[in-house]
């Protein structure tokens, strides 16, 4: 495992609104009907992305693509949700808010659609060495098309490279026209769960990943849950059986995933979506919110600790242990006020604060759970996508319902269309 999960303290033999042993193992007992699901999911085709973690023969066709793009000076990702989403997760790795890896571009995800933000693209970026990836699944997401549209003038056929799925549909109409290359979205891998696929891999390549090593992680939770016989063991379905059981038990109906790493900033948006899209349905599911150490000490943990008791939080903390320049004595100048700070980094101020943070939440009797990883890096994000993937269908088990659809969110796309040709009338 590139990971390890406590959910110690999320249990009420260590908080007072913890879950109870025995309704988690309850809970885990009632996910098992999962485990042959997911095994029906991959080895029929019904959910492609399961048989993603082991293939490669797909990245060795993208590399190709990702090459020719990697010259570009910036490259532009037009999606919206988990068409962006993913990539920019997993394009996080290499840039870390200072620019891309030597010798790469640029990447820029573009996923709303304000003008003011889109006329400032058009400014400031050398449109002449800028290559464009709309994505969309379906081909007909408005916002993608009208983004692709905002560029088109003057970008050469070369410039674009469209993914769609192989139906007669608006994006794949106008890249067939303009003559550019278009890459085949598997029809059945949606948006949110599309990071593993080329959706997600070939932004991730272009900017230097090594999208090998996040299958390689992805596969590393993935296999154990295809060979298990119950969930007892399994890290996903665990993590599932805490979030539902404490919604049912305690009406812990809020869960804030707290990453202590910059890099996974991102990562916690996307978990956001999975999250929210996945399971808001029929009444049920629980409220995901998006926290970052030690930023949200500063922000949230007040509301955390002094307000409702209604949250379950996971804290993601990276060992910095030794990490960055070391305080040294002469630099506090001997002030006793600086003391604790000396003779160490600014990795063991981190680490300190994320403990703190946990130790803090867990004697305030705020259910906790904590996941480790010693470094952050392809194999750790595959892994971490791979389980809350997971996480999400075991979840949708308990809870009943379909963990791919998202019909409220297709009620408003109907809306907006009509909005649009009522307005066009007038």
């Amino acid at each position: 495992m590139f990971y390890s999960q406590d959910i110690d303290g999320a249990l009420d033999d260590k908080v007072k609104g913890g879950l109870s042993k025995a309704v988690l193992d309850r809970e885990l007992e009632r996910a098992r009907p999962a485990l042959d699901k997911i095994r029906r999911w991959r080895d029929d085709g019904t959910l492609p992305l399961l048989k993603l973690p082991a293939r490669r023969d797909d990245l060795e066709a993208l590399r190709p693509h990702a090459e020719r793009f990697a010259r570009f000076e910036h490259v532009v990702v037009m999606g919206m949700g988990g068409s962006s989403m993913g990539g920019k997760t997993l394009v996080a790795l290499k840039d870390k808010g200072f620019g891309p890896a030597p010798g790469r571009p640029k990447l820029w995800f573009m996923d709303n659609v304000d003008p003011a933000t889109y006329a400032e693209l058009k400014a400031r970026l050398p449109l002449d060495r800028t290559g464009f990836i709309p994505i969309s699944k379906s081909g007909g997401t408005p916002e993608t098309l009208v983004q692709l549209f905002a560029v088109l003038e003057g970008t050469p056929a070369s410039h674009v490279l469209a993914s769609t799925e192989a139906t007669d549909n608006p994006l794949r109409r106008l890249a067939t026209r303009l003559g550019c290359t278009i890459l085949d979205h598997d029809p059945k891998i949606g948006g949110r769960y599309s990071a593993l696929s080329l959706v997600g891999l070939l932004p991730a390549m272009i900017a230097g990943v090594d999208c090998a090593a996040v299958r390689e992680g992805a596969a590393s939770v993935l296999d154990p849950v295809l060979a298990a016989n119950d969930t007892k063991a399994l890290a996903p379905a665990i993590g599932a059986a805490l979030s539902v059981g404490l919604d049912r038990e305690r009406n812990v109906n809020m869960t804030v995933l707290m990453p202590y790493v910059d890099r996974l900033e991102t990562f916690a948006f996307w978990y956001r979506q999975i999250w929210a899209e996945s399971l808001g349905k029929e009444g049920k599911g629980t409220t995901p919110i998006r926290a970052l150490g030690t930023v949200d000490q500063h922000s949230q943990t007040q509301l955390y600790l002094g307000g409702p008791r209604d949250k379950l939080f996971t804290l993601l903390i990276e060992d910095t242990t030794g990490r960055g320049v070391v305080v040294s004595p002469q630099l506090t100048g001997g002030d006793k006020a600086m003391d604790y700070l000396s003779g160490h980094t600014m990795g063991d101020l981190l680490l300190a604060e994320a403990d703190a943070t946990a130790a803090t939440l867990i004697q305030d009797g705020r259910p906790t759970r904590l996941i480790r990883v010693k470094t952050v890096d392809e194999r750790v994000m595959g892994a971490l996508m791979m389980h809350y993937m997971l996480e999400t269908m075991f979840a949708a088990e308990l809870w009943g319902i379909n963990a791919f659809d998202q019909p409220a969110v297709e009620s408003s796309k109907v809306l907006t269309r009509q909005y649009l040709s009522q307005r066009r009338k007038s």
